[in-house]
């Protein structure tokens, strides 16, 4: 398996774990989001970008920026539908340091 290629990301998020309330920490399973997937889920949904115009963001290609985005959603459902945290933490990226 080739290394993977560096992912650019806009900042690093403040938080890095969420979870439900009704249980603690300690005894809940976890899913890991990576800062790429995060990423990906911000611009994809929180920005509304297209694929292309967010993969050139993130300097990928659109159909590793759609494989990115997939597991991402995946990760979050099972964390919402399943009681689960999650966590972001991890991924082979690096921060842009141009602003837009």
């Amino acid at each position: 398996m080739r290394p993977k290629k560096t992912r650019w990301i806009k900042c690093t998020p403040g938080e890095r774990c969420f979870k439900p309330l009704c249980k603690p920490l300690s005894k809940l399973d976890v899913v890991s989001l990576t800062l790429d997937e995060f990423e990906a889920v911000r611009l994809a949904c929180l920005e509304e970008l297209k694929q292309a115009d967010a993969a050139k963001k993130m300097k990928i290609s659109r159909p590793t920026f759609s494989r990115i985005v997939k597991n991402a959603h995946m990760k979050i459902a099972d964390g919402l539908v399943n009681i689960k945290a999650i966590r972001i933490e991890g991924g082979c990226c690096k921060i842009s340091g141009r602003s837009k």
